[in-house]
């Protein structure tokens, strides 16, 4: 789903993601089927040019392999991600005709990890970090040129002064500090898309507000689009809205839900999404919001073995026996869509009788 399809830098069609489990020792393996989890079960996502989504769920839910799988670092094991129309893997596989190779590709589809110290090298100083992509994308560009597109760039996410803080190891920085130069090290490949995978998690609550409008200010100068994995409501609706951009809702490896952020926050459409602000308290409050959660079950189901039909019927107050029997879709064409029956008034689930809680235990 897309408010604009025509230019989209990444397009996922019906990706799916399956991963084998392991464990259980050798005994197990041999006289066992091997379990496995449909991370990211059949989902289409359009990523316009300057664009903005946010992805929201559950720890478990798939978000973060959606958003390794959009941006090339995870194979998908059905469906397609396609950059400008190119299929990233067949560029990877030479396969077919190539009309973008995999090198340019990698470049242009960059990651911010939830932890930065994890991702910097700490024996090299940030101007050294900052240099590599210009060193191997921008092989003319001299020494001196170099050092002064890093300084200025380091000033403009307030580094300052930046002739310091580029002689400084990562070890000498902040958190907040290590994730500026972590983004500003990915921007610096000039990327079309940034997956900024819990990018501002780590970070105390003062700090990110301040990091995610240095995200804004830093997209507007690069022209680059963000797909942000987050846990957090708040931070996916501040980031979302600031740019105009969507939430997206995820639900054991589906996308439940996907609009314009104030949208979504306002109407939520799907009840997982309404769980979602419910639980998350520093959302405005809405009149005669119920005291208990709108949820029938607090525990997530198992991923190996999930429900059938509708994935969230086990825990959804709403859920009628249609739900268990069929899986919603997303309506095409729709700017706010959710994969719920309850969206279609001619829908049969309107006649179809409610689960009893011993539909629950059959």
């Amino acid at each position: 789903m897309s408010s604009d399809t025509s230019d989209a830098v990444v397009s996922l069609e019906d990706t799916e993601v399956t991963f084998t489990k392991g464990g259980g020792g050798v005994l197990k393996s041999l006289f066992s089927e091997p379990e496995t989890v449909s991370a990211v079960d059949g989902v289409s996502l359009d990523i316009p040019e300057n664009d903005v989504v946010a992805l929201v769920g559950e720890s478990g839910c798939g978000k973060t392999t959606l958003g390794k799988t959009a941006v090339g670092l995870q194979r998908p094991t059905g469906g397609s991600v396609n950059y400008r129309g190119q299929n990233i893997w067949d560029a990877n596989d030479g396969k077919g005709d190539i009309d973008i190779p995999f090198k340019e590709i990698r470049r242009s589809l960059q990651i911010v990890h939830q932890d930065p110290s994890s991702s910097l090298n700490p024996n090299r100083k940030v101007k050294a970090i900052m240099a590599a992509p210009l060193k191997k994308w921008q092989a003319n560009m001299d020494q001196d040129d170099r050092l002064n597109r890093i300084l200025q760039l380091l000033e403009r996410m307030g580094m300052t002064p930046p002739q310091d803080y580029a002689e400084r190891y990562p070890h000498q920085l902040s958190g907040g500090e290590q994730q500026r130069v972590a983004l500003g090290r990915a921007l610096l490949m000039n990327p079309d898309l940034i997956l900024a995978d819990e990018a501002v998690s780590a970070l105390d609550v003062s700090l990110r507000v301040e990091m995610m409008d240095l995200m804004l200010e830093l997209q507007d100068l690069f022209n680059t689009s963000y797909l942000f994995v987050s846990h957090n409501l708040s931070n996916a609706r501040y980031l979302a809205q600031q740019s105009d951009g969507r939430i997206g809702v995820m639900y054991l490896g589906h996308l439940v839900e996907i609009g314009p952020a104030e949208e979504v926050i306002k109407n939520p459409k799907h009840p997982y999404t309404k769980v979602l602000k419910w639980a998350t308290p520093d959302l405005e409050a809405t009149p005669g919001k119920a005291e208990s959660p709108p949820v029938r079950d607090i525990d997530i189901p198992d991923p190996v073995n999930p429900p059938s039909g509708c994935r969230f019927h086990t825990r959804c107050p709403e859920a009628r026996e249609v739900c268990r029997e069929e899986c919603p879709q997303l309506r095409e064409g729709e700017e706010h869509s959710a994969a719920c029956f309850r969206e279609d008034p001619d829908h049969e689930y309107w006649d179809s009788p409610e689960l009893t809680e011993e539909a629950f235990s059959d």
